[in-house]
């Protein structure tokens, strides 16, 4: 079963158990996958909804830090509240040891050494660890060995 079949089946058990916050949240998530397939004319795999739901996790965390400065606790929560919905269809995330074994056999893999290839390495990483970490601390964990 593909990720959209089986958001789409969530969706429906969703309706079925009146479930109306669930149910917003997956809607929109349909509608996100459905513009994309529509802007670049294609259907999406897989890999490609992960990384919608991954952009819309990063989207909603951004939203909670603006709610919770402007003292908005119930916006937040309710952000909170889709996070959860969304990571439901995310791949489960990498420890930091999972993390620490990719970037070294990466790194070993590519002979590399420097921070002029940083862009290589997060090349090659990035498919492999797409929707299971954020790309910022795989950035920064990245410099930290290149440094």
């Amino acid at each position: 079963m593909s990720l959209q079949e089986q958001i789409k089946g969530d969706l429906k058990q969703s309706m079925l158990a009146k479930d109306k916050a669930r149910v917003g949240t997956l809607r929109l998530l349909m509608a996100e996958i459905k513009q994309v397939e529509v802007d670049t004319r294609t259907t999406l795999a897989d890999a490609d909804i992960v990384a919608v739901i991954a952009k819309m996790v990063k989207q909603r965390k951004d939203a909670i830090s603006q709610f919770e400065s402007a003292g908005r606790q119930d916006l937040a929560d309710a952000e909170q509240a889709e996070i959860g919905v969304l990571q439901c269809f995310l791949p489960q995330p990498l420890s930091e040891a999972e993390l620490d074994q990719m970037i070294d056999a990466t790194l070993a893999e590519l002979g590399v050494s420097g921070m002029q290839a940083m862009g290589q390495v997060m090349n090659t990483l990035r498919p492999k660890v797409q929707g299971r970490v954020d790309m910022g601390a795989l950035s920064a964990k990245i410099k930290a060995r290149l440094a």
